[in-house]
């Protein structure tokens, strides 16, 4: 596995909206100047980060990437990662679901570079349904986010152990992970 997280945003939330909101960029790239939370971005933009072996990535420039992978690497990285998002975003839309961003990891084998870990997951992607999308303020969704909410909420310093979670919280993101899935797929899941 290669030792960053290639990460692909087609709209502002989470750390990339903070970032923006500090500097008016993500990862290095600059932005549009006023931008509200949640809008979607002109086009699709990589924003790599370090893998941390404990606690949180960190966003680098792409060019911090390269200079890890190295500049051939890293343009086919950037090149796999926003034709991978693209088309998942494209077809998510005709299920009502936008794709705000993910995160894939990919690896180096014989054969060549492979997608490792998780791909266009909940726990990897932020969902959003389509039909209650309103920029300018955090979204509902289909994705770990209702964690992490409730994390903020307890006040965790996100420092291990992690806390443990409510039954009702578990239980609220598994429906949300099932409702993406069946909308994705159009089938249920038995569970």
């Amino acid at each position: 596995m290669f030792p960053v997280e290639c990460v692909v945003r087609g709209y502002l939330s989470g750390s990339g909206w903070k970032e923006y909101q500090s500097n008016g960029k993500v990862c290095g790239i600059a932005l549009p100047k006023g931008l509200k939370e949640s809008d979607k971005l002109p086009e699709p933009i990589f924003t790599p980060a370090t893998k941390a072996t404990t606690g949180h990535d960190i966003n680098i420039s792409f060019e911090e990437m390269c200079k890890i992978v190295g500049a051939e690497l890293g343009t086919k990285l950037r090149d796999i990662s926003l034709k991978l998002y693209t088309q998942a975003a494209d077809y998510a839309l005709t299920k009502g679901i936008i794709i705000a961003d993910t995160k894939f990891e990919l690896g180096q084998t014989a054969k060549g570079v492979t997608l490792g870990d998780e791909v266009l997951t909940p726990d990897s992607s932020r969902f959003w349904p389509v039909d209650k999308y309103q920029p300018g303020k955090a979204q509902e969704s289909f994705d770990k986010q209702y964690v992490r909410d409730y994390l903020e909420q307890i006040r965790w310093n996100k420092q291990p152990p992690a806390p443990a979670l409510p039954p009702e919280v578990a239980g609220k993101t598994s429906e949300k992970y099932l409702e993406a899935y069946e909308r994705l797929t159009g089938h249920k899941l038995n569970v």
